[in-house]
């Protein structure tokens, strides 16, 4: 996995719109990297329902929400008009998980992302992190307090 302090890897994945986004387009914002197993899931969808009714407050901190997950651009397309995401998902479909890997997310075995949330401050380093685990939604709350720490 990742280190605090390191400068975090680039990504170059197409989003729901079919638009190649970089984490470099986001430098001098925080951007907050939701790793997720599978669109569609119980779990992430409950996930991404919190992430969307919280993110004018992310917003709010200088924050940019960037999903990333193995399934396809025409997965997410779906799933974000499904819960109303307005923030870009990421299709680390081909090769499966290659932009994950570069931050510990990707778990070769399952042939999925786990549930990891990365902080990048607006300087391109990782601020924050943590392993949600498959089973656990991350606490917003605390993602929006390490956001504030930043400020």
């Amino acid at each position: 996995m990742i280190d605090i302090g390191q400068p975090a890897p680039e990504l170059g994945l197409k989003d729901q719109d079919q638009r190649e986004v970089k984490l470099s387009e986001y430098r001098g914002k925080n951007v907050v990297l939701a790793f997720y197993p599978l669109d569609w899931s119980p779990v992430c969808t409950n996930e991404h329902a919190c992430f969307a009714q919280n993110l004018s407050d992310l917003q709010k901190l200088n924050a940019q929400v960037l999903g990333i997950s193995v399934d396809s651009t025409w997965s997410h397309k779906a799933f974000a008009e499904k819960l109303g995401v307005a923030y870009p998902l990421l299709a680390d479909f081909h090769p499966r998980g290659a932009a994950s890997d570069k931050y510990g997310a990707y778990h070769a075995d399952k042939g999925i992302n786990g549930r990891l949330v990365v902080i990048v401050d607006k300087t391109g380093k990782v601020a924050w992190l943590k392993d949600y685990g498959f089973g656990n939604v991350p606490d917003v709350k605390e993602i929006e307090n390490a956001l504030t720490s930043l400020q």
